[in-house]
């Protein structure tokens, strides 16, 4: 009996300790938020199943496939491919099978369309790489099986569209051809393969479609060269330019003859400036090319005969052809005008008509008109109608419908680069008495609910409200700032140039700006988004100014070009100003100063090594002056496998000589020799990182202090031959290099090598340590070491009397130039997961205990005590390790499910994890993101400064009135027993 009891205790016992770990499922919502995208689409294919749900299937650069709701552009399946599985092409076979070609060509799938489930996958090898090209004929047969024609990797396949295998295939071995387009004319078994050779070579192959053989080859020699693509204008017609990009050049193959005629373009048009792009398209005898100065629409007449149907001086994009009819085919144009777009439906033989045309109203924020894709209906009189699906210069996705915009989907925030955070405007004074009545009702309301929950007396329908109630609850959403400093605006800088700020209540979008200093220009031809920075951050007693951040760009992928700053508004999304450098933006260093206005001082590194300073005001150049020489920074060359430490000269002298600009010095450098060591990975602390204290006091009650330091940089090497994938090399042949180097003197403090390992390397460094991931070749295991280092030079500090009686050095200046007395504790540990991304937890003032929070390789964040971590931990901790918290040793770091802050979620293609402390010296915000995002609030030691939103106050109440009144009731029964007894 005493047996069974201490069981049931267990049970009790291990159950109770279930919710400090896991989450209720009405839980779920109230402080995370989970958003799914699929970035900008490249291809999109319409389903034509007259019966089901109607969808189209889409191919974006973030390499997903996805089948989207044509009537609400949700999502019904996706499949996000790997980083180097690279999307060639998309159709639909048989009405049922989405195929796909990926991999450079290399890998051929069949899905299922309703469900999106994997049928069956081939590899496609070829003896050399070229273009792939993806054809699904509807009336190819083999064998009563329906085929696909794939070109790729050099080699022309025919593959069962039933089971993928290959059918028969035929190579194009000449080293110089290029081929340009793979042609299947409707009903016909012939294929046509045409491309360039040596660049001043037509060739045209015709290959039996049944069985692969060679039926005909011919060549033309054109002197004046070939550029840019190909257009095909008919199934035995296309159009090409020639190397100077200013002669069209019309060449058919009608019979197997080939023949061609040449255009200049200066026929066409008489002031075209420049040479001319063909605008890629695929309508029957009409293709388009585009010049400096303006659009141009030409339809083929004859034997090469080309006609000009329409000039156009405005940005224009252009649908492919879809067939309607048998003999008919339309396809769309869309053409900008101030803050509309027109959408205009032709027929490719009738250019003069249209079969629709509509002005919708459109955001400027979203940009030019990228892709057009169109789909056709069947009215209810019979006629058709066209619903057109666009791609937007900020990555968006809309479908349009009898002149309005159906719906839309923000995949621009599937790419985005750079994180900061903002704070809300502080909530005025002021709350009128009928709002203070509703929401007195309300709060009652909802207490009352709660009340219900918790006795178990509420019924379904009260459920539902308590949930509905904790999901709209006005405090989540509100845009003031909350005394617990939960509400925040997330600022995201994306791929597409376009900024937004999401509300961390309920991740809504309240606004977004597409940067015009990010549009292509002819100062700026290639603008690329660098990275965001906090600018301007008003203290919340001053709020004249709103806070705002600043975007650092440049003119090209090249580090050598100009750089472009932009300055915006954080509460109104509004453009300040910007400004077009004269100079590169090579590295960009924020100080730790402020100006009069609270202008955060920044350091633009150029190309030639001078050092801008911005703002550019007489108050920040003043500040810079008197901190001249207590600035310093390093620079990484990966390449050459060299770390340089910089500090400030002297004011730039000769042409780039103004009163911001300076000149720099190198104080010092490590060189890794590039024969042994391949630098792979460098991190540093954050530079907001709160530290509380930098005593620890371990378990012999002894202290040590923690080396904390601003400059340290850990670095992590690799010999060259690991730095491949994992598995490319023996235990033998890779090791790997752990430094931990002082960036003001170059001094390298510690260095530990783990033979036999290899990278990737993932690492993150706070306070005085830092925990890094890799792979070990010899257990065949990934591995977790940490990294502490201590200060010797305050161990004399360790006597109370001393501190008491201020003979102590704790107050006396360090310097970085003296060599510091450091030691160091580590441990490695094995790990299961592979990582893509690492972070710590953050929190206002250091107290709270540290976790890690690690980005798994199944796309989810999985949160570790950092005493897991623990450089002391031994197999038999002393009585006084265990009181200290320190855990028993194992060569393992476990993984506790609950501990997945996702939950049951995954961050598809997760890049990056971003901690940002709130006010509430107990909880950290967490925000992941990759294609899809999500946000949390975490609290890594328990909300021990707070009660929980659902805490019940009505139940609180009516325990405190209830033990009152059973306070009174025995106080009455104990005097009249008192009194009773005085009786007798």
């Amino acid at each position: 009996m005493a047996i069974r009891s201490f069981f049931l205790f267990i049970l009790f016992f291990s159950s109770s300790l279930s919710p400090v770990f896991s989450l209720y499922e009405d839980q779920v919502g109230l402080m995370d938020w989970h958003q799914q995208y699929i970035g900008k689409v490249k291809q999109a294919v319409f389903s034509s199943q007259r019966a089901g749900r109607k969808r189209v299937v889409v191919s974006t650069e973030e390499n997903v496939i996805a089948s989207l709701d044509l009537r609400h552009g949700e999502i019904f399946w996706r499949h996000l491919l790997g980083a180097d599985d690279v999307i060639d092409g998309i159709d639909i076979g048989l009405g049922k099978y989405v195929i796909t070609l990926s991999s450079g060509g290399s890998i051929l799938r069949s899905w299922n369309l309703p469900d999106g489930q994997m049928v069956w996958e081939s590899s496609l090898q070829g003896p050399k790489h070229s273009k792939s090209f993806l054809l699904v004929p509807t009336n190819l047969k083999f064998d009563k099986d329906n085929v696909l024609v794939v070109f790729s990797n050099g080699r022309l396949h025919a593959i069962s569209c039933i089971d993928g295998e290959v059918l028969w295939k035929k190579d194009f071995e000449a080293e110089s051809f290029e081929v340009q387009q793979v042609i299947l004319p409707p009903g016909s078994d012939l294929i046509h393969v045409v491309g360039f050779a040596a660049l001043s070579q037509f060739e045209m192959y015709q290959i039996n479609a049944k069985n692969g053989e060679l039926l005909k080859h011919e060549s033309a020699f054109f002197s004046s060269g070939f550029s840019g693509q190909v257009s095909l204008v008919s199934t035995e017609t296309v159009v090409a330019l020639d190397s100077t990009g200013s002669i069209l050049l019309t060449i058919s193959f009608q019979d197997g003859k080939i023949s061609s005629q040449q255009t200049p373009i200066s026929n066409l048009v008489e002031d075209s400036l420049g040479p001319a792009v063909i605008i890629p398209s695929s309508v029957s005898g009409i293709f388009a090319i585009k010049t400096d100065a303006v659009t141009i629409f030409i339809r083929v007449i004859g034997k090469g005969n080309l006609e000009v149907v329409e000039k156009t001086t405005h940005e224009i994009a252009v649908s492919d052809a879809l067939s309607i009819s048998e003999d008919q085919q339309a396809f769309a144009l869309i053409q900008h005008a101030s803050s509309e777009i027109h959408l205009t439906v032709k027929l490719a033989h009738d250019w003069d008509g249209n079969l629709l045309k509509e002005s919708v109203k459109m955001d400027r924020q979203r940009g030019l008109v990228h892709k057009v894709f169109i789909n056709n209906y069947i009215r209810t009189d019979r006629s058709y109608g066209f619903r057109v699906l666009i791609v937007m210069e900020d990555h968006s996705l809309l479908l349009l419908q009898q002149g309005e915009i159906v719906w839309s989907r923000e995949d621009g925030l599937a790419s985005i680069i750079d994180v900061t955070t903002s704070e809300l405007p502080v909530e005025r004074d002021g709350v009128s008495v009928a709002k203070v009545e509703h929401n007195l009702f309300e709060w009652l309301k909802g207490h009352m609910l709660k009340l219900k929950g918790t006795l178990m007396l509420a019924s379904p329908e009260d459920m539902a409200a308590i949930q509905s109630m904790r999901l709209k609850s006005s405090e989540k959403s509100k845009m003031t700032r909350d005394h617990n400093g939960f509400r925040k605006l997330l600022i995201v800088l994306t791929r597409a140039g376009k900024l937004f700020a999401l509300h961390t209540g309920d991740g809504r979008i309240v606004w977004s700006y597409l940067l015009r200093s990010l549009h292509k220009s002819e100062a700026c031809q290639s603008p690329i988004g660098l990275n965001l920075y906090q600018w301007q951050v008003p203290h919340h007693h001053a709020m004249d100014e709103n806070p705002s951040v600043l975007v650092v760009s440049r003119c090209g992928p090249s580090s050598d070009t100009s750089g472009v700053l932009s300055f915006v508004d954080t509460y109104t999304g509004k453009e300040l100003s910007s400004l077009s450098l004269d100079h590169a933006v090579v590295q960009v260093i924020p100080l730790p100063y402020t100006d009069s206005t609270e202008q955060r001082l920044h350091l633009l590194i150029d190309a030639d090594k001078h050092a801008h300073l911005y703002p550019k005001t007489s108050g920040a150049l003043s500040i810079f002056k008197r901190e001249f020489s207590n600035i310093y920074w390093y620079s990484v060359e990966d390449q050459n496998g060299i770390i340089k430490g910089h500090a400030l000269k002297c004011k730039c002298t000769g042409e780039v000589a103004d009163e911001f600009c300076f000149d720099t010095r190198d104080l010092w450098s490590v060189v890794f020799p590039s024969e042994s060591e391949k630098t792979i990975a460098t991190v540093t602390r954050k530079l907001n990182e709160v530290v509380h204290t930098q005593a620890k006091v371990v378990a012999d009650q002894d202290v040590m202090y923690k080396y904390i330091s601003r400059n340290l940089l850990f670095v992590a090497t690799v010999a060259p031959k690991g730095s491949g994938e994992i598995g490319s090399v023996t235990p033998e042949e890779s090791w790997l290099v752990a430094y931990l180097i002082d960036t003001v003197t170059g001094r390298i403090l510690h260095r530990v090598t783990h033979h036999g390992s290899q990278g990737p390397v993932h690492a993150v460094f706070s306070e005085n340590w830092v925990v890094y991931h890799y792979f070990n070749l010899r257990a065949h295991r990934y591995e977790m070491s940490v990294i502490e280092i201590y200060d010797q030079s305050r161990a004399d500090n360790k006597d109370v009397w001393k501190l008491v009686l201020g003979k102590h050095n704790l107050t006396s200046p360090i310097s970085l130039f003296s060599r510091p007395e450091v030691i160091t504790k580590s441990q490695s540990y094995f790990f299961t997961h592979s990582l893509k991304a690492i972070a710590v937890t953050s929190t206002a003032k250091g107290i709270t205990s540290k976790q890690l929070l690690l980005g798994t390789i199944g796309d989810q964040v999985l949160s570790l005590d950092k005493r897991f971590l623990d450089p002391r931990r031994t197999v038999n901790p002393t009585q006084l390790e265990k009181e200290e918290g320190i855990i028993p040793l194992t060569e393992s770091l476990p993984i506790i499910p609950q501990s997945y802050v996702t939950h049951a979620l995954r961050v598809e293609g997760l890049r990056g994890i971003i901690t940002v402390p709130a006010k509430l010296e107990s909880t950290t915000l967490v925000f992941a993101h990759g294609v899809d995002l999500f946000f949390t609030q975490l609290a890594p030691s328990r909300t021990y400064d707070s009660l929980t939103e659902d805490f019940s106050y009505a139940l609180l109440l009516i325990t405190i009135v209830a033990l009152v009144a059973a306070i009174f009731v025995t106080w009455r029964l104990s005097e009249r027993k008192e009194l009773q007894e005085k009786w007798r």
